[in-house]
């Protein structure tokens, strides 16, 4: 019988502050036109190939002022006048990811196309071909036809 694994402490790692480094900022103190990714993504915008201009701080870190945040829940802030509007994929890239998803979540066995990735690598078909029981109905599409693009324009 092996023997339990003793737990080892990670050690803290104190980095002092530099002027080096990218600007920090504690939760709430972040000053306007600095925002992190997914509050660009909420405004429609992304990053436009620029990098983060400071760094959020962790919750634990706001009590140790003097040293950086070296944790791995700091999040990048980026600058929203720096910031680009999100690219629209053109209708092929569309209907290109649209098949893409198609082959990881339709069934080769009983062509029924369902509303998550099937284990195609390990089981090779869905659970209901596997196992042998009558799917719920709510799992996967109805129809199986594909879906018709009319442009706007």
């Amino acid at each position: 019988m092996p023997r339990p694994r003793k737990k080892r402490r990670r050690e803290v790692k104190r980095v002092p502050r530099s002027d080096a480094t990218l600007p920090e900022f504690d939760r709430r103190a972040c000053p306007e036109g600095l925002v992190t990714r997914r509050q660009l993504r909420e405004r429609g915008l992304s990053p436009g190939g620029h990098g983060p201009v400071a760094v959020l701080r962790c919750k634990a870190c706001a009590y140790r002022p003097d040293q950086s945040c070296i944790h791995p829940t700091r999040a990048w802030l980026y600058s929203v006048e720096l910031a680009r509007p999100k690219r629209v994929p053109t209708l092929a890239q569309e209907e290109a990811l649209d098949r893409a998803m198609a082959a990881r979540s339709t069934c080769p066995q009983c062509r029924r196309r369902y509303y998550f990735c099937l284990p195609l690598r390990t089981q090779g078909v869905c659970d209901p071909c596997d196992k042998g029981y009558e799917p719920s109905p709510d799992t996967y599409m109805a129809s199986t036809a594909p879906v018709v693009h009319r442009l706007a324009a």
